[in-house]
């Protein structure tokens, strides 16, 4: 899965934060890592778990300490992971999802490749709100795309 991952996370954070100078290529990245990680061995593990997500959250903070333009830059990786795991559903397995704490992660497809054909109509919902972002936020326009290129931010087109 691919498109339903980034079109949630940015239509997401775009929503809550308003904020026209976020950097949204970290939040791509983010919302890729954990599927990235687990799938090759197909069995979901620590990147599936929100353990992992607050630790790259809290060691972002902590390595950002009186750096806020960095900071904000950074702190959308575990953005994205966070919503990658709201977006796969992947609380539904608390074994995995609330790991080290409720014990080891067993025999746990990753929730991706668990969904099999599911995965199409999600990837097509992707794919159509990507084309209505791709709209809204004008990238048809070569210098607005040049523009998240380069700075990762997008604008709306009024």
């Amino acid at each position: 899965m691919l498109f339903w991952f980034l079109s949630t996370s940015i239509l997401t954070v775009w929503y809550i934060f308003k904020d026209p100078r976020f950097d949204y290529r970290l939040l791509l990245v983010g919302s890729l890592l954990p599927d990235v990680i687990d799938a090759p061995s197909g069995q979901a593990r620590w990147a599936h778990s929100v353990t992992i997500s607050v630790a790259v959250l809290a060691a972002v903070m902590l390595a950002t300490t009186g750096r806020k333009p960095i900071r904000k830059t950074l702190l959308a990786l575990p953005i994205g992971m966070l919503l990658h795991l709201v977006f796969d559903g992947a609380f539904s397995n608390a074994t995995i999802f609330w790991w080290p704490f409720l014990g080891s992660w067993g025999q746990s497809p990753v929730p991706s490749l668990e969904r099999g054909w599911l995965n199409v109509p999600m990837e097509l919902i992707g794919l159509a709100l990507m084309a209505w972002m791709w709209r809204r936020f004008g990238l048809q326009d070569v210098e607005r795309r040049q523009q998240f290129i380069r700075n990762g931010t997008l604008t709306e087109v009024r």
